[in-house]
């Protein structure tokens, strides 16, 4: 059974910085896509950001050119650093990894899940 467990969340002001971790308990270039999903109270569960097994990046919108997605696969560890805050990031963060298929930004194509980690940024 593969376990995600994801760290770094906690409380920051606008216009900070916050670092996520994701440990993995399997290699992670065995994972074809890893990536960060995120929920806010009352709102659906989007995608954040992923990254594949060649590397490549893509992002939300909403956190391009703030948001840096990384891997260090001799670790077996996801990133996700978070620069220039704002108050609509806070949510919880969830670590996201798939061994079959890269589901992309789409929550539903994703096997294998964190439990989260909080981050709330105020104004």
């Amino acid at each position: 059974q593969v376990q995600l467990v994801e760290s770094g969340g906690g409380s920051v002001q606008a216009g900070g910085s916050l670092r996520l971790s994701c440990a993995a308990s399997r290699v992670t270039y065995r994972f074809v896509c890893m990536g960060w999903f995120r929920q806010a109270p009352g709102k659906e569960r989007e995608g954040v950001a992923y990254i594949n097994n060649y590397d490549t990046t893509n992002y939300a919108d909403s956190v391009k050119g703030r948001f840096t997605i990384s891997k260090d696969n001799a670790k077996n560890t996801l990133y996700l650093q978070m620069n220039s805050l704002k108050p609509e990031d806070t949510a919880m963060y969830y670590c996201v990894a798939d061994s079959r298929l890269c589901g992309g930004l789409d929550r539903n194509r994703y096997t294998y899940w964190g439990q989260g980690t909080q981050v709330t940024v105020s104004s």
